[in-house]
């Protein structure tokens, strides 16, 4: 497979054999969707807490007596079976929720979606995102440019031109350019994931050179 690397107007400037170890990986379903709920989970916040019997406030004294009244016997307002009591089986902030993910399973998912982007057309590859001057008209221009090639015609589109920037290496003023585009994120290659992969159309990879080597050493030998 071959993949063309553009400049900053748009303009093919060469090809290149895309490295098979990470766009050349057959696409495993079960693996994925295991490592994408697995990442989800790990994600998410847990603040949700309901109080159990011990913790709600009140209820020191018994209600009434055990017998005589014709009621049915309590103990205590902070039972359950009463109205501001406890909550039983209810939500509880300290339940762990995290999951463990294989470095290699990782590794493999992310070379998965990585394979099956470049398959659909939707990696793009450009030498250089230097900019002249700090501006989001300069960053948007850049898009405008790239959308012109064939397979790539969204990215004109603010609707579908979601895109994920991968930096080889944090620039601010690369970042300040774009961070103003809306359905455009920015990420470092090292940071780069399969949930912001599979949330975004496209992967736009500055300085492939670089990029690619940081890549493939994260999905080969699954480093971070």
């Amino acid at each position: 497979m071959k993949l063309s690397i553009f400049d900053k107007k748009g303009k093919e400037t060469k090809q290149i054999d895309a490295p098979k170890e990470i766009f050349g990986v057959r696409l495993n379903k079960d693996l994925l969707h295991q490592v994408v709920v697995s990442m989800k989970s790990n994600a998410r916040p847990n603040v949700a807490h309901t109080k159990d019997r011990s913790e709600v406030s009140g209820g020191g004294k018994k209600p009434w007596r055990q017998k005589g009244l014709g009621r049915a016997r309590h103990g205590s307002i902070r039972s359950p079976l009463w109205s501001g009591g406890g909550i039983t089986f209810g939500p509880r902030k300290d339940k762990n929720y995290n999951r463990k993910i294989n470095k290699k399973a990782q590794a493999g998912a992310l070379a998965m979606v990585l394979s099956q982007k470049a398959q659909d057309g939707e990696i793009i590859l450009i030498d250089s995102l230097k900019l002249e001057s700090v501006k989001t008209k300069n960053a948007r221009e850049i898009l405008l440019a790239l959308a012109k090639n064939k397979n790539l015609s969204d990215l004109a589109k603010k609707k579908n031109s979601s895109v994920i920037i991968a930096l080889s290496e944090k620039n601010a003023d690369v970042e300040k350019s774009f961070r103003n585009l809306k359905n455009v994120s920015l990420e470092t290659i090292k940071g780069l994931n399969v949930i912001g992969l599979l949330n975004n159309k496209y992967l736009l990879i500055e300085n492939p050179d670089s990029a690619l080597k940081i890549l493939g050493g994260r999905v080969v030998n699954g480093k971070k």
